[in-house]
Parts: C-alpha cells; sequence; structure tokens
C-alpha cells in the first residue's frame, strides 16, 4: 500500500544544503502501528511529512498503492491528502472557538459530503474515541488528552487507510498518554498507524513494529516488511 524508495530530502539554509534524509527505503503493512523514534534533528517529522504530503522529497519515489508519485500533481496531492491520510499532532490543532462536534465535521467539508452525513459520520468517529457525551462542548473546556482525542476523531472521520501521529502523547501526562495509545492500537487493527515519538517505552509496549532513524538514515525495523 505504501512504500518508500530511496527517500532523499535536502533542504537549503543559507549557504549550506541540509540532508535531511539520506535515502531511506521502507515499505509498510496495510494495517501496523509502526513508531519511529530517533533523536531531535534525525529527519522523523520530515519523513512523517513526506509520507503525508505535506513535505515533497527531492529524489526517490512515494509510492502509493502500487502508484509512484513523482508526477503527481497538486490536485492529486490534495486528493490523497484529503481521501487516504488523517494527520493527528502534538498540538491538536482544533479550532478553539467552535464546538468538538464542528471540529470533526470541517474535515469532510472539502470531500462534498452533504451536511447531514458530515454530522453522523462525525458523531460515529467521536463515538470511537469515547467522546459521544461531549459533543457540544469547546476544545477550551477539554482537558489535554481529550482535546487529543478530538484531533484523533478529526483524524478517523474520512475512513482514512493511514493515520500520521508526530508525538501524539508529547504534551500528556503517563496515564493520559496510555489512553491515547489504547486507541491508536485499536484504530491499527484494520489501519496504517505511523507514530513519531521521543518514548521508546510507549513505543515498545503498543507498536508492532519500530523503526529508529539517526541523522536522516535508517539504523533498524523491528519488523520489517518486503513487499512481493
Amino acid at each position: 500500500m505504501l512504500q518508500c524508495k530511496n527517500i532523499i530530502k535536502d533542504y537549503v539554509s543559507g549557504d549550506e544544503i541540509v540532508h535531511a534524509l539520506k535515502g531511506v527505503s521502507l515499505s509498510f503493512r496495510e494495517h501496523e502501528f509502526v513508531s519511529i523514534l530517533g533523536q531531535s534533528g534525525c529527519g522523523k517529522t520530515t519523513f512523517l511529512n513526506i509520507i503525508g504530503g505535506l513535505d515533497h522529497y527531492t529524489s526517490g519515489d512515494l509510492i502509493i498503492n502500487g502508484k509512484s508519485t513523482k508526477d503527481y500533481s497538486d490536485k492529486d496531492w490534495d486528493t490523497y491528502r484529503n481521501h487516504q491520510v488523517g494527520f493527528v499532532f502534538q498540538s491538536y490543532n482544533l479550532i478553539m472557538h467552535q464546538s468538538v462536534l464542528s471540529n470533526v465535521e470541517l474535515a469532510l467539508t472539502l470531500t462534498g459530503v452533504n451536511k447531514e452525513e458530515r454530522r453522523k459520520r462525525a458523531i460515529e468517529a467521536l463515538n470511537k474515541v469515547g467522546l459521544s457525551d461531549q459533543i457540544h462542548k469547546k476544545p477550551t473546556q477539554m482537558s489535554g488528552g481529550q482535546m487529543q482525542r478530538v484531533a484523533i476523531a478529526r483524524a478517523i472521520v474520512n475512513n482514512p487507510d493511514i493515520i500520521l501521529a508526530d508525538e501524539p502523547t508529547g504534551a500528556l501526562d503517563s496515564a493520559t498518554s496510555v489512553q491515547i495509545m489504547e486507541i491508536l492500537k485499536e484504530i491499527s487493527k484494520d489501519k496504517l498507524v505511523i507514530m513519531v515519538t521521543h518514548n521508546p517505552q510507549l513505543a515498545d509496549e503498543y507498536s508492532s513494529r519500530i523503526i529508529r532513524l539517526k541523522d536522516g538514515s535508517l539504523v533498524s525495523d523491528s519488523n520489517p516488511f518486503n513487499e512481493q
């Protein structure tokens, strides 16, 4: 479903070229919970952003459902981000003056779903993360863990194939982090979940696969997948 072939990402910083990713090759299963570990600056978030179509590789190829993205247009990338990928960020990225329900519905506004269907799907997604009784609250009335659950509901409401989570427990206490990990693990039963984290303990306990990056290169993969 998702294959990275020799992904290289270079940035220009002043007079220097920064080699953020140095030829990363990985294939992912349709259903698994992958944690990406490594020190700050090792390329974890850059790699996640490239998989999600938020950033573009310098060379190599990202293959989605057997199709190369080398010739993807902006419209192709928009379609991919809107329909196949859901994003969860450390900072939640919620609209604070809107209700929880509106925040989740918003993810469906670009997909042509009518208002009634949007509401139905948003309520279903919030139910899956245990917030069916909180739909009319605003994020400002919620704890960090509840806000992250809203963010996860927003990420899954489109029924994407892939969930990308960038430090989803980074701002949470340990007990709340466990709740979020349990939800992501449940989602990974029928989706590909790829999470960047600084927490090796949580990764060890909940992930089915751990990938480690160092200085832009892949250094280990606990459960590699080789597509035939």
